[in-house]
């Protein structure tokens, strides 16, 4: 199972929200992840915060997520990361301005 979390604690930025929004989203273009808001990240300098991990897949870590503009782009990187057998995803431009808010990818 593909797994999204998101920093509740950034809830000034919308982190539940952005949470609900994804969860919806997903329900609607049935993809199968499952979205989870965590209490704080630890990464307060680039709220709101963002990781997808999966097993046997890399972790991504993002920060500076707009929830108001980023929704499509978070999408978009989620299926290049279920399409992936190894979560490295060595072309990110189809995520758009998310690709811009890595922070770190740690191998499998």
């Amino acid at each position: 199972m593909h797994r999204i979390v998101v920093c509740s604690t950034c809830e000034g930025l919308g982190g539940k929200r952005f949470a609900v929004n994804l969860r919806a989203a997903f329900a609607e273009k049935a993809m199968l992840f499952e979205v989870q808001d965590h209490d704080c990240m630890s990464n307060c300098g680039r709220a709101l915060s963002v990781a997808f991990s999966a097993p046997g897949k890399a972790t991504y870590l993002f920060g500076d997520i707009d929830p108001a503009k980023d929704l499509a782009d978070t999408l978009a990187f989620a299926g290049m990361y279920a399409a992936s057998t190894d979560g490295w995803i060595e072309d990110a431009r189809g995520a758009g301005r998310l690709r811009h808010c890595l922070v770190g990818r740690v191998p499998a």
